[in-house]
């Protein structure tokens, strides 16, 4: 490539990033769909995950702890967001959002997710992907690591069985759930059993299963069945990510892509269970399109608690895509 050429690409790139920035509402007026800056409307967004401090969103956001301190307390006034402290270190405080905030968040979603498949419904079939890989290569590329602003940790995606797979994502269960809920040795016999059988299957149509990979180790899975809830139904399990990952968006990441395969396979409907308590992940899964169905009492992991079911129907051809490598 010549010099002039390259001068006319950067020349060009600059003039699309110029439009985005303008069609995404960054120049003034509300953005999406709210009174607020965008910096504060991504913050609420990275605090619906969950184990957020504000030393992580200065991170993630790139702002100075100043800017960080004053937007926070804005939206601690504005009964958006509450702060907690650590159990570690009482200094640290623990961010999340309250009921109005999530309420806020929840319209927040909705409106982008609106502008988003209005936008991928006008382009033609394959050219959503294109769009996706092109952004994600752009912001790997602007994103190069600094002193100033260290990366979170990153993760890839990709899809299919591989060695250690139903060792580490037990290992994963069975280490979280003894700390957080007290499950103990049946809880991982049938978390194991369950995904070893599962994993002979996943040749089957309809079955895959996600894990989210650091290097070569495995730091999350997510995994459905298109098999055992019945036709055109698909069961979410085995959602997880190790606690070093927790907070870097590797969690919502597996769970899109899960959901696109879902929606690209065309199951009508996706499953999931899990039990009251965990508020963190409920809160992401009704961002995606979840709601409670039902509710009963369940012994099944060792010790009583309330169950939950979550259902979420397909969405109308216009599922939000993941750049998922699949394993050959």
């Amino acid at each position: 490539m010549s010099d002039e050429n390259a001068h006319v690409s950067v020349d060009a790139i600059r003039a699309v990033s110029r439009q985005l920035v303008r069609e995404l509402g960054f120049m003034g007026g509300d953005f999406a769909g709210t009174d607020l800056p965008p910096s504060a409307v991504h913050a609420l967004i990275e605090i619906e995950g969950g184990c957020v401090t504000a030393r992580d969103l200065a991170v993630r956001l790139l702002l100075e702890k100043s800017s960080i301190s004053r937007m926070l307390r804005k939206l601690v006034e504005a009964g958006a967001v509450q702060e907690e402290a650590g159990e570690e270190d009482g200094r640290v405080k623990r961010l999340s959002l309250t009921a109005s905030g999530r309420k806020r968040v929840a319209a927040i979603n909705a409106f982008a997710r609106a502008r988003v498949s209005g936008a991928l419904g006008r382009l033609k079939p394959g050219q959503d992907l294109a769009v996706l890989e092109g952004l994600q290569l752009y912001v790997d590329a602007l994103a190069a690591p600094s002193a100033v602003h260290p990366a979170a940790p990153a993760a890839a995606i990709v899809r299919g069985y591989r060695p250690g797979l139903i060792a580490r994502i037990t290992a994963m269960h069975a280490l979280y759930y003894a700390r957080t809920s007290g499950f103990g040795q049946r809880f991982e016999s049938v978390v194991a059993a369950g995904l070893a059988e599962f994993c002979n299957r996943l040749g089957n149509p309809g079955n895959e299963i996600c894990a989210a990979m650091q290097g070569k180790e495995i730091v999350g899975s997510v995994a459905i069945d298109g098999e055992d809830i019945g036709a055109g139904t698909a069961h979410l399990r085995w959602f997880i990510v190790d606690d070093a990952m927790r907070g870097s968006g590797s969690g919502k990441r597996l769970l899109d892509g899960a959901l696109a395969f879902a929606d690209e396979t065309g199951f009508a409907e996706t499953h999931l269970w899990t039990f009251s308590g965990l508020d963190a992940a409920r809160h992401l899964y009704e961002t995606r399109g979840f709601v409670l169905a039902e509710e009963r009492p369940g012994t099944q992991w060792g010790s009583e608690v309330l169950e939950q079911r979550f259902v979420r129907f397909r969405q109308g051809g216009s599922a939000e895509r993941l750049s998922v490598v699949s394993d050959t």
